[in-house]
């Protein structure tokens, strides 16, 4: 009998709040023997956005910024506070849109989102330290996967894909989900164009943003609010590992019908 193919998602336990200069790797190798996981080839951590940048210092308290007079007018029209539009600006190659409460941005690292990326939630305790404060995305989230991807490997002797992973809206449809933004020693974009399908007719397009898929997936354990879960291993990825990163993932600006 064919066995089904399966593919398990483990939210690590017991994984405490982070801080600048904490060691993620240590983190994940405590979470996943709490979890009873031990790391095989073939694996993959997909690691919440927030954890990394909060590691790598990203926290911005708003009282040390200085608006500029772009970042002004630009806050007068969407009603956003000039500070925080003044790191939108400062992450961003460009502006897109705007309305009353949202800009939509090319982030310098270049993909489209709302607000630069952006974030004030769980960003840490409501303190006078904190108040006013919030988080910028990675400086380079797929320099950040390949660091840990490398030592996973030193500490464990396993070749393992890590994921980098933030929630984004969509250009067609409400809700955000996991996408994502930093990828190591896995395929972010699949290939299927020139695979037959069931009747031998050759796939002519279709290729598959799988890393996002599996972000998405990760999401949905790692959760949005208080959950506390921001590291997901994954097993039972059926393809070769690879080696993607985010550039895979983005479409060219010239055939990119949204910008």
């Amino acid at each position: 009998m064919t066995s089904s193919p399966q593919l398990i998602l483990t939210a690590l336990p017991g994984l405490p709040l982070v801080s600048q200069g904490d060691d993620l790797v240590k983190l994940a190798l405590d979470g996943l023997a709490r979890a009873g996981i031990v790391l095989q080839s073939g694996d993959i951590l997909a690691i919440a956005q927030k954890i990394v940048s909060k590691v790598e210092g990203q926290i911005i308290h708003l009282k040390e910024v200085v608006p500029s007079q772009e970042a002004i007018a630009l806050a007068q029209k969407t009603d956003k506070d000039p500070r925080l539009v003044q790191l939108i600006l400062q992450e961003s190659n460009r502006v897109l849109r705007s309305r009353p409460g949202l800009i939509i941005v090319e982030h310098r690292l270049g993909f489209v989102c709302a607000n630069a990326g952006i974030d004030s939630s769980n960003v840490g305790p409501q303190t006078n330290a904190v108040e006013g404060s919030v988080l910028l995305l990675p400086k380079n989230p797929d320099a950040s996967a390949n660091e840990m991807a490398s030592q996973l490997m030193q500490e464990t002797g396993s070749k393992v894909g890590v994921l980098i992973i933030d929630s984004h809206g969509r250009a067609w449809r409400e809700g955000a989900v996991g996408v994502t933004i930093g990828a190591a020693g896995l395929t972010t974009l699949l290939d299927l164009r020139g695979t037959p399908d069931l009747f031998g007719r050759q796939l002519q397009t279709t290729q598959v943003g799988i890393s996002d898929e599996l972000a998405s997936a990760a999401s949905i354990l790692m959760g949005q609010a208080a959950e506390c879960r921001p590291i997901v291993h994954i097993r039972g990825f059926p393809y070769p590992l690879g080696e993607g990163s985010l550039k895979d993932l983005l479409r060219p600006k010239e055939q990119d019908l949204f910008q």
